[in-house]
């Protein structure tokens, strides 16, 4: 099949789940040939990333309906010049904005990837639109379909996650002054209330008074939850063995150090770090929410709990921090599910998204 032309835009001017998706997502469609763009606001990181990473970037704002009334014209001229033949947008606001200019330019095939679980309300930026729509998991494309978006017309790619190869020595432990015999538990996430990280503290403070050896580790930006968090430690008994490392790049070298990897969200679209956890031979401890249990086998590469359920929680990582040999048994599982063949690696979801576009053109074309 030809190259394609495609477009990405993307409104937000952050550097997080979403826009590492983006960013390895176009490094996957260039390496497989295509022609890949992208449109996003001036000062966005994802600008800087995607330039110094040699893709082409138009940039316009975003912000507030004066904006968008300036813009239209703009990107219909843009997009007719560039004669892409697909634009894929990834959030509400770039949808409604560049999404109707790609539209009213022609450009074939207009895509929404939808990388939140919330409760979608109107479908404008589902159906009207984006002619198809691309979801990470069964769970969010499932909820679209409720809604009322055909179901030949949504498609689930899984999230893809950067493996090191070989995996980087291990830092955690000489940072912490910890020796071999403590056992770590660690999330990694970044510290907003829907990730659950006062409820995976409630469950782990009964551990940590139990258990001399066991120390929890949290990985994840957010000043303001970081200062509740070591207030709830301290009023718990427990602070000193609580370690909030804040934001961190290297947590590919933190991951080797920890013994269980546990997350209490509450609401998750898929949860690529339960497969960084698993690829680095973690057993990993979860609540059943939203994309959670596609991204790992329940009871086979860790364990899931009901959200909200704090005593759940506490008794599965209590059940591995007893189980060494369980825990073994999970981490190979882990690591066998997340890398065996191949699902989640950026090469995969390259594939997977161009045989989406592809279809797509072909069913467009047909019509």
């Amino acid at each position: 099949m030809r190259p394609l032309r495609i477009v990405h835009a993307e409104a937000a001017t952050g550097f997080g789940g979403q826009e590492r998706y983006i960013y390895r997502l176009m490094l996957a469609l260039r390496a497989r040939g295509h022609h890949v763009q992208a449109i996003c606001q001036p000062h966005a990181r994802l600008t800087t990333q995607l330039r110094e990473a040699g893709f082409a970037v138009e940039t316009l704002a975003m912000d507030g309906p004066w904006n968008h009334l300036k813009g239209l014209p703009r990107l219909v001229r843009f997009l007719k010049a560039g004669r892409f033949d697909v634009l894929n947008t990834h959030s509400r606001r770039e949808t409604l904005l560049v999404g109707a200019a790609g539209r009213l330019a022609g450009v074939p095939l207009v895509v929404r990837t939808r990388h939140l679980a919330k409760p979608v309300g109107s479908l404008l930026a589902y159906t009207r639109v984006p002619k198809r729509v691309i979801t990470p998991s069964e769970f969010v494309r499932q909820h679209l379909i409720q809604r009322g978006v055909k179901p030949e017309h949504v498609a689930v790619v899984p999230p893809a996650v950067d493996f090191p190869d070989p995996m980087p020595q291990p830092v955690l432990r000489t940072e912490l002054g910890l020796d071999g015999q403590a056992l770590i538990v660690g999330s990694v996430g970044v510290l907003r209330a829907e990730k659950g990280h006062e409820q995976l503290l409630a469950a782990m403070a009964p551990l940590l008074q139990r258990y001399a050896q066991l120390h929890f580790v949290v990985v994840g930006g957010g000043e303001a939850a970081r200062t509740k968090l070591a207030s709830q430690a301290q009023a718990a008994g427990v602070a000193d063995k609580v370690h909030l490392l804040g934001a961190r790049m290297d947590v590919p070298a933190l991951l080797p150090d920890f013994d269980i990897f546990a997350l209490a969200t509450h609401i998750e679209a898929a949860g690529a770090v339960f497969i960084e956890a698993g690829a680095a031979g973690l057993p990993v401890v979860g609540t059943r929410v939203g994309g959670v249990p596609e991204m790992m086998r329940e009871g086979e590469t860790g364990l899931l709990v009901p959200v909200f359920d704090i005593p759940a929680l506490s008794t599965a990582i209590e059940r591995l921090i007893l189980d060494p040999a369980l825990r073994r048994q999970m981490g190979e599982a882990g690591r066998k599910f997340c890398l065996g063949d191949g699902r989640f690696t950026r090469a995969a979801l390259g594939q997977r998204t161009e045989q989406c576009y592809q279809r797509w053109l072909q069913e467009i074309n047909a019509s």
